[in-house]
């Protein structure tokens, strides 16, 4: 850690949501950044400890791998904004480019979460159909039938809705999540303990979680998997990072 910074407790990261800009950290909800245009990332429970993108990739993050030469276009945004929106239409395949520009930018590992990850970040410690209760409610999430001024229309700026448990935003809706696991008919490694069924280099299908603007709100429940051909993008389909702590 660098001198002078501490870790942030649990509270104090979701009450302040504070940056700590450090190079090894392992404190719960510890938030911080690798550098300047790496995307703001949190510490989650979990034994081993790693780190997730508190927001989804953006627009502004994939632009900066643009320009830096990492990553080789700038996608379609069907008209919605850039900036802090999600990065949409971009395959899981175009992922594997900005994951090495930021691993080498950064001086750390960068990667996808596998499914077993992101089900725990996204359930955050909840047991219940969706991370804030059973009922859909009114204004926690983006889906077609979640009340929100999105639904259906297309994707929100990031953090426009609150944070699960763990400090987290948007693991319930607005893009669908590329994992780094190939598709499996049942998920191999429910128990959350972050072994990858990544698979053969070649599969066909990979692994989406979280549901979207698009998809009625069945598909933001915790359990809800998806897939899409590695090679698609699709403006329903943005992607979030993670980094290991050990």
């Amino acid at each position: 850690m660098e001198s002078g910074l501490r870790p942030l407790t649990f509270a104090a990261a979701l009450l302040a949501g504070a940056c700590a800009s450090v190079a090894n950290v392992a404190e719960p909800g510890t938030v911080f950044r690798d550098c300047a245009e790496c995307p703001e990332m949190i510490v989650v429970p979990g034994s081993p400890p790693f780190s997730v993108g508190r927001y989804e990739v953006t627009f502004r993050d994939w632009e900066t791998c643009v320009d830096e030469g990492g990553c080789a276009r700038r996608p379609d945004d069907h008209g919605w904004g850039r900036g802090r929106r999600p990065v949409i239409n971009v395959s899981w395949l175009e992922v594997r480019n900005y994951l090495d520009w930021l691993s080498e930018k950064s001086g750390h590992g960068y990667r996808l979460p596998t499914e077993a990850e992101w089900e725990q970040v996204h359930r955050a410690g909840t047991t219940t159909r969706f991370w804030w209760g059973d009922d859909l409610g009114h204004g926690y999430a983006n889906c077609r039938d979640c009340g929100s001024s999105w639904d259906g229309r297309g994707s929100a700026p990031v953090g426009s809705f609150p944070p699960n448990p763990w400090g987290v935003f948007d693991t319930a809706g607005n893009v669908w999540e590329w994992t780094a696991d190939c598709w499996q008919p049942n998920q191999l490694d429910p128990s959350g303990n972050g072994e990858t069924q990544e698979g053969e280099e070649g599969c066909d299908e990979r692994v989406m979680r979280g549901g979207s603007w698009y998809y009625v709100s069945r598909t933001l429940e915790g359990s809800s998997r998806s897939k899409n051909d590695p090679r698609a993008g699709s403006y329903g389909i943005g992607f979030r990072v993670v980094r290991d702590l050990r």
